[in-house]
């Protein structure tokens, strides 16, 4: 081993692994460059859940591609009724050239009662046409048709002039104000919706009447507004991450040079494992999405610039005892790496417990962060240090490090001073913070979890204000309905399903839709609004009728609107009791293992929980009483909990093994304050970058995204400031040499990594 480390950083060394790095590299980044995907309606939905077993049965329909968008016209000052003739002329000159109008009622003149099937909405006089189901509805190749409580009277013998002329019929509200017209567009990917529905807005834009105002929504449109915001989304979170990291490099290195070395490497290593990931997903069949990529690049130029500063800061007190800077970095290294890899292998255990989940993207996202992680201390490990001793000691300019000056832990530095201070009382450092800690964490008594569907998006798009107009003027669930799903080819079985639902209070109306390919539907518009506690009561009363065997003995699944959301929230419930426990219980042994001790690994895991707890308390308050949110997403808590506890105990990690080292020669008690001085300052600075980093998470247009950023955040800070600084080595100092139990610490025997060690490798 000090072989190879003699060989790579020596003169020549170093610069062929650098060589050798970027031409990998090049051909990483320029031969393969991310893989590719395209994004599937299960990906986000919870597997062996019942809404997702309905959407896995929607997708065997041969026009599983297709999705509804719906056209939504308003006026102000006037009744919408004598302008249905030149708004049904507008749909048939804007509709795109793969827009096909929507089987059943909307499409069939009044009167033609052969090919439609069911019955009429509720309130809906239509002089003999039949109902449907309400426009605007995703049903994965169902049909359409107006919502209930929609009034098509206005012409005598039929429904007003206009209303069912030409290829996309516009249906009116009984207000008056508002009108509709449903296409069915081919947008089999999130990138089709979004050309296909820029398309149609911007044509309607320039078409629509004077008066008459046209916004899109629909499933067809939240999907291209959602891949919208996206759009070089990823770009610009790396280039503020990038950003923040130089400025607070530049403030915690003092030196106008030093900080580009450890940013390249740490944004080359960013693009190398967004690549690597990718491919990694796609070998392995794992899905992910928009966000995967950006929480990654995230993840990297935190951990990485964390792994960075700590190489930097043993390679700095290296160089006041080494006259060679090539001899400095292989004693830097070797005391270094050992904190790093076992960092490292604490965050990729954390990560990949996220394959648990039973959410396919977060599974993906697990998997891709494991691997960002590696190569990331990869990129540290191997390629900086020889990035680093290429340059002179000038690099540290203005204050470049001599030989002969006081190491760290050798220095009063001010956290070591603040160790003194603890040191004079560590039982009431200790309970004092920890009842600070627990009165933050009492936020999380108060937390509603489960975010509507207009409150995930930190800039509302236009997919969602319309479906809130639509919503005043047709009944609430139209915009939002169920599905009953099941395999059969018998009109029959669909019409007792239907049937079967029909009498449950707060369903407003319900259509037997004739099967195709196999698949029978009976869609179900709700009066509540979704996400109502009325609402969320309707689906579980349609469960209990109809349950996973039909009236006809067939298997039958509700999805679609709150179904698939409550499904979503119990999928999230259930990723907590399963995946936390074993993140834990993963963490936990990787101490054990790294400090061959039980104690002191339980009462640093112990102090990690405290602090998630205690940053998610206190988000929830900053979250209602500042941002406006009204409840966290469903998934927050445990993808929060899985990067405090990943990257919390990394700083633990960092003080606990230089505590070790300073042990053997000191003794516990005074090892710790010794180890709190040499590592204070970069340990506080890592922190503060890490959290400034998940900070940035703001900038993606999703609000989980943004309380991501905040739990972990706040988190961090408290994990650097408080509990690393005060509440561990007041622990330490009450326990003593117990700390280490069942390990003995022989402080006679030189500590593993220290000179005469290094030496005698």
């Amino acid at each position: 081993m000090s072989r190879l480390l003699e060989i790579m950083l020596s003169r020549r060394g170093a610069w062929a692994v650098v060589a050798v790095s970027l031409l990998v590299a090049g051909l990483v980044l320029g031969g393969l460059g991310q893989a590719e995907r395209d994004a599937d309606a299960l990906d986000s939905l919870p597997a062996g859940f019942e809404s997702t077993q309905g959407a896995e049965i929607l997708k065997e329909l041969p026009d599983e591609g297709n999705k509804a968008a719906i056209v939504l016209f308003t006026v102000e000052d006037e009744s919408i009724m004598e302008r249905l003739p030149e708004l049904s002329a507008l749909m048939e000159e804007v509709a795109p050239d793969s827009a096909e109008a929507p089987e059943g009622d909307a499409a069939t003149p009044a009167g033609d009662e052969e090919s439609a099937t069911g019955g009429p909405p509720a309130g809906v006089d239509t002089e003999g046409a039949t109902g449907g189901p309400p426009a605007g509805v995703d049903t994965e190749g169902a049909t359409g048709g107006p919502p209930a409580g929609v009034d098509t009277e206005g012409a005598t013998g039929g429904p007003p002039p206009g209303m069912l002329d030409g290829a996309f019929p516009v249906i009116p509200a009984e207000d008056g104000t508002a009108a509709f017209s449903v296409l069915d567009v081919d947008a089999p990917t999130s990138v089709d919706a979004r050309d296909v529905v820029a398309e149609l807005r911007d044509a309607l834009a320039e078409g629509v009447p004077d008066g008459v105002t046209a916004e899109v929504t629909g499933p067809a449109a939240i999907e291209a507004d959602l891949a919208s915001v996206f759009d070089g989304a990823n770009f610009t979170l790396l280039a503020v991450t990038a950003s923040v990291v130089a400025v607070l490099l530049i403030v915690t290195y003092r030196s106008p040079i030093l900080w580009i070395v450890p940013l390249t490497v740490v944004g080359i290593a960013d693009q190398v494992a967004a690549t690597t990931a990718t491919h990694v997903l796609k070998a392995v069949g794992v899905p992910w999405d928009d966000s995967t990529i950006g929480i990654l690049s995230v993840l990297v130029f935190g951990a990485g610039t964390n792994y960075a500063l700590l190489l930097i800061s043993r390679y700095r007190d290296e160089l006041r005892t080494h006259e060679s800077r090539f001899e400095a970095m292989r004693v830097a290294l070797a005391r270094a790496s050992e904190a790093i890899v076992a960092s490292a292998g604490t965050v990729v255990v954390g990560v990949l417990s996220l394959m648990l989940s039973v959410f396919p993207s977060t599974r993906g996202l697990g998997l891709a962060c494991a691997v960002g992680i590696l190569v990331a201390m990869v990129a540290v490990l191997v390629v900086l240090p020889a990035a680093l001793v290429i340059f002179p000691r000038w690099i540290f300019w203005p204050q470049v490090p001599k030989e002969g000056q006081d190491k760290l832990a050798d220095s009063r530095s001010v956290w070591r001073r603040i160790g003194d201070a603890v040191a004079k009382r560590p039982a009431a450092f200790a309970g004092g913070s920890l009842v600070v800690l627990l009165l933050m964490a009492a936020g999380i008594t108060q937390i509603k979890s489960g975010l509507d569907q207009e409150e995930q998006f930190l800039e509302t798009p236009q997919a969602i204000t319309a479906a809130q107009r639509l919503a005043e003027s047709f009944p609430a669930g139209a915009s939002d309905p169920l599905l009953v799903v099941t395999r059969t080819d018998d009109q029959g079985v669909v019409d007792a399903i239907a049937e079967e639902i029909e009498g449950i209070d707060g369903v407003n109306q319900v259509t037997a839709l004739e099967p195709e390919a196999g698949v029978g539907q009976v869609q179900v518009v709700l009066d509540a609004e979704p996400g109502s506690d009325e609402s969320v009561e309707a689906v579980e009363a349609i469960r209990a009728a109809v349950g996973t065997e039909s009236p006809s003995g067939v298997e039958a699944h509700l999805t679609g609107g709150d179904a698939s959301v409550a499904d979503a929230n119990d999928g999230a419930v259930r990723d907590r009791f399963v995946v936390m426990p074993v993140i834990l219980a993963a963490v936990l042994i990787a101490l054990m293992l790294l400090l061959r001790s039980v104690l002191a690994p339980i009462l640093l895991l112990t102090t990690v929980v405290v602090t998630y707890s205690a940053a998610l308390g206190i988000s929830w308050f900053i979250f209602t009483g500042i941002m406006g949110f009204s409840a966290i997403d469903a998934t927050l808590p445990l993808l929060s909990f899985v990067f405090l506890v990943a990257l919390g105990i990394d700083y633990n990690i960092f003080l606990i093994t230089r505590t070790l080292e300073e042990a053997k020669v000191r003794g516990t008690r005074d090892g710790v304050l010794r180890a709190l001085g040499a590592t204070g300052g970069v340990i506080t600075s890592a922190g503060i970058l890490l959290a400034a980093v998940f900070a940035v998470l703001g900038v993606l247009p999703l609000v989980v995204l943004a309380q991501i950023g905040v739990v972990i955040c706040i988190g961090v800070l408290l994990d650097t400031l408080v509990v690393r600084t005060v509440v561990v080595p007041a622990i330490v100092r009450i326990l003593g040499e117990p700390f280490w139990w069942p390990r003995k610490v022989d402080s006679a025997s030189p500590p593993r990594h220290s000179e005469d060690y290094v030496e005698a490798l």
